[in-house]
């Protein structure tokens, strides 16, 4: 199986960096915002993207780690954060890759079971394979691929970067 680097590790901080700016000026009139990271790699890009996000501005970050079965979305979504740490607060739901849009539209549903101030999402890439009217309102970059091929994020301790496969 070959591999077709499509962001590097350099990429991918530029694009942390640049969404981070994005949320705060979004939420910039916010005391505090919430950043729920859907597991595995979904969490360590909302890690990124909140510590980032704390760096350049004075707003109090909640980061929470959401999980979804991405083959049966439909089962019990589990996140460690408590419905009072989001109840009117506004949040940010945050993927590595969006296909079809299921794993965040199913996410976005289980926080809408509280009342909410605003609600946003992002994706580090975007495959434009939506069945599901759900869209990023931060992306890293979105991608046309045929179904057929892969892309996969790496983070690990001493590199990071996205590929196609």
């Amino acid at each position: 199986m070959t591999q077709n680097i499509i962001l590097t590790q350099q990429q991918i901080q530029q694009i942390v960096k640049r969404i981070a700016y994005q949320i705060y000026e979004t939420f910039v009139n916010e005391n505090e915002i919430v950043i729920a990271g859907i597991a595995n790699s979904g969490y360590v890009f909302a890690k990124k993207i909140s510590d980032e996000v704390s760096k350049i501005s004075n707003l109090k970050v909640v980061l929470g780690k959401v999980e979804v079965n991405k083959q049966d979305p439909l089962q019990e979504i589990k996140t460690d954060l408590q419905k009072a740490d989001y109840e009117n607060k506004s949040v940010i739901l945050i993927d590595d890759v969006m296909n079809s849009g299921a794993t965040l539209i199913y996410g976005v549903k289980y926080f809408l079971e509280v009342p909410l101030k605003k609600f946003k999402t992002a994706v580090l890439i975007d495959r434009s394979h939506k069945k599901y009217p759900v869209k990023a309102d931060f992306k890293g970059i979105s991608l046309s691929t045929s179904s057929l091929e892969h892309i996969q994020v790496v983070f690990n301790d001493t590199e990071e970067y996205a590929y196609l496969s």
